[in-house]
């Protein structure tokens, strides 16, 4: 028997609980893995909470990312004693997955855990890391340079945002990070690397169809009238890498930064992100992430908290990462 978080249904509500289950409740899969660390996304508080409708088929055990040891294998690629990191693939959506201490995952969504990284180190990455190196790509992939001019990432104290800030001020950009919070969020946002702090209200006005020309990149986690703006601000020839629908799905704006600012509007998505380009997505954050990332931008949480602090991430009231020991 082991602890898992488990999501049932009870009149169209959510129920989280903490509860001991075994191996033969583990849906199926070729690798049976000792989880030692998950982490909680914008995702899974939305599925926790019932928030969002992410879960369709219950009883589901959440945590759309997890790394751990390899147990026992049916595919030749890991061997018991493997490390290994899980992140996407509807894990933790319609397959059972890291919050809990035992997974059974299929071979082909795993990744060896990368040389450089430890468990605790590759769940303060995650999923939100993952995304924000593929972000990142894509702005380098559009042409942009440090002298291209600023870069803003808006949700600059999420998860994503925090990574993304760190990496881009790794490679030499200059950031300005956008949070609702300021007091709370600008120190680490600027021991992060970001050269500027700039409040999320000052984006929550609907955009005019072009605005004043302010960034050569952006990164934006929020989605919606944010989006919008952002797209507004463009520099001609900017490019935006959008990830996130935190502040909802829909995007009003027009083609006048498209056809007018030959501004490009990047989808990024990591769930099903090919396995090659994840390996090197991988490879490129254990080689740009600072030692000093992971002494400031994660708290430590067990399968106990996990509740509450979904609560607190779809209120936006979490900094950083937040990882989960198993």
């Amino acid at each position: 028997m082991f602890n898992a978080l488990v999501l049932n249904q009870q009149d169209k509500q959510t129920i989280a609980t903490v509860q001991q289950i075994d191996e033969t409740q583990l849906p199926e899969g070729d690798v049976l893995i000792n989880v030692d660390y998950s982490s909680l996304n914008y995702k899974d508080g939305l599925a926790i909470t019932g928030k969002g409708k992410i879960i369709r088929n219950f009883p589901m055990v959440p945590g759309i990312d997890l790394a751990g040891t390899v147990i026992s294998s049916q595919d030749s690629r890991y061997k018991a004693g493997d490390n290994v990191v899980l992140t996407g693939w509807g894990v933790g959506e319609n397959h059972w997955g890291g919050m809990a201490e035992r997974a059974r995952l299929k071979a082909d969504w795993l990744v060896p855990l990368p040389i450089g990284l430890n468990s605790k180190q590759a769940m303060m990455v995650g999923t939100a890391g993952l995304t924000s190196m593929l972000c990142v790509q894509a702005l380098l992939d559009a042409g942009l340079t440090p002298d291209s001019g600023e870069i803003l990432v808006t949700g600059a104290s999420g998860g994503v945002g925090s990574v993304a800030v760190s990496l881009l001020a790794t490679l030499g950009f200059k950031v300005a990070a956008v949070t609702g919070r300021i007091e709370q969020n600008g120190p680490l946002l600027e021991a992060l690397g970001a050269t500027r702090i700039i409040e999320r209200s000052e984006f929550e006005e609907p955009a005019r169809p072009l605005e004043k020309q302010l960034w050569a990149g952006a990164i934006d986690t929020v989605g919606s009238k944010v989006l919008a703006k952002v797209l507004a601000q463009m520099d001609y020839n900017g490019a935006v890498a959008a990830c996130g629908l935190a502040g909802g799905f829909d995007l009003p704006t027009t083609v006048m930064p498209f056809i007018l600012r030959n501004v490009r509007l990047q989808g990024i998505d990591s769930v099903m992100c090919p396995t090659e380009k994840r390996i090197n997505a991988w490879l490129k954050l254990v080689e740009l992430l600072p030692n000093s990332f992971f002494e400031q931008a994660c708290t430590e949480i067990t399968l106990d908290d996990a509740i509450k602090y979904a609560e607190d991430i779809t209120n936006g009231q979490v900094t950083g990462r937040v990882v989960i020991k198993l």
